[in-house]
């Protein structure tokens, strides 16, 4: 794990900062874990920066360093679907989604499949644990998690194996019956637990949900010329982040392209780029875990802010939800 001192880099954290230059004003780090935007936006020249994290261990590991800034940096325990609640005008907006390589590295915590801890996995230490969804829900109910957050196609038999080996206590005891359902992996696949523990993580910390909010949070506290800049890991983030700036952009296309144009409210964003931004080769070598991760920006108009139906952004739903 790195030091304090020699925080862990974020991923895409080059492009970002050249996207979002020149920064100045007032900024908010809406997943601020080891600190790594925080630095790098205050660097390059913001006058502040709010750092915001569900995890209370977050703020403990940044003191080391923190002095160096003085008053630039503010801290918010909470998380980021509320920032329109304790921030407005911002300057601009910076949200790293997923885990962090912080919480990964301890194993108490329980986000690991590679680490002997608990079944934990909940970022604010508080609230619903995966070993709750594992040894309480039903059967066709754990499922449709891994399913719909982890787009893993055996969740069914996973689920039928969970069932039958409750209770479940630890990482690794959840990670050999996952093993158990799932062929051997070939060399360069991904460990055959990552998508459960990647379902059950999403379904922990409503992540989906919190993206959804996020999205719409972040376009109330933007003010008029304010950037938006998000960094996902996997296809389903990327998608309601491409649909939620597709659609808050004027750039909604029609189901029938010879049917009238739709009448679309003032966009309240711009596209910065075009296209989602990845890691260049420098990037892969340097750091692997970089290879799904995507960039997209946004600038502020001066439009009247609005909202966005969930399912619009693709947001996967659980049957309670549909």
């Amino acid at each position: 794990m790195s030091s304090p001192t020699d925080p862990h880099i974020p991923v895409l954290i080059r492009p970002l900062i050249r996207a979002v230059s020149p920064v100045s004003g007032v900024w908010l780090d809406g997943t601020f874990g080891a600190g790594g935007h925080t630095r790098a936006l205050l660097e390059a020249g913001a006058d502040k920066v709010i750092g915001v994290d569900r995890d209370p261990l977050a703020f403990e590991m940044a003191k080391p360093w923190i002095g160096d800034f003085g008053d630039r940096i503010e801290f918010v325990q909470g998380t980021f679907s509320d920032m329109d609640q304790y921030a407005q005008n911002l300057d601009g907006v910076v949200l790293d989604l997923g885990v962090s390589s912080m919480q990964l590295d301890l194993a108490e915590r329980g986000f690991s499949f590679m680490k002997e801890g608990p079944l934990d996995m909940r970022m604010s230490q508080s609230g619903t644990s995966a070993a709750h969804l594992c040894n309480e829900l039903d059967e066709e109910e754990l499922a449709d998690i891994i399913y719909l957050y982890g787009e893993e196609r055996a969740s069914r038999r996973i689920a039928k194996a969970i069932v039958k080996a409750r209770p479940l206590t630890t990482t690794l005891q959840l990670a050999k019956i996952v093993e158990s359902c799932l062929p051997r992996p070939k060399p360069g696949q991904s460990h055959p637990a990552t998508r459960t523990f990647q379902a059950l993580r999403i379904a922990v910390n409503d992540e989906y949900g919190q993206l959804a909010e996020g999205l719409m949070a972040a376009e109330r506290a933007l003010k008029p010329g304010g950037l938006l800049a998000v960094v996902t890991f996997h296809s389903v983030e990327d998608r309601m982040t491409k649909r939620f700036f597709q659609s808050r952009s004027g750039r909604t296309a029609n189901a029938n392209r010879y049917a009238p144009e739709l009448a679309q409210d003032k966009p309240a964003f711009e596209m910065v780029e075009k296209k989602a931004i990845g890691p260049d080769q420098q990037e892969l070598t340097e750091n692997p875990r970089s290879r799904s991760a995507k960039l997209r920006v946004a600038r502020r108009t001066d439009a009247p802010s609005g909202d966005m139906d969930r399912k619009a952004l693709g947001m996967p739903m659980r049957k309670g939800e549909r």
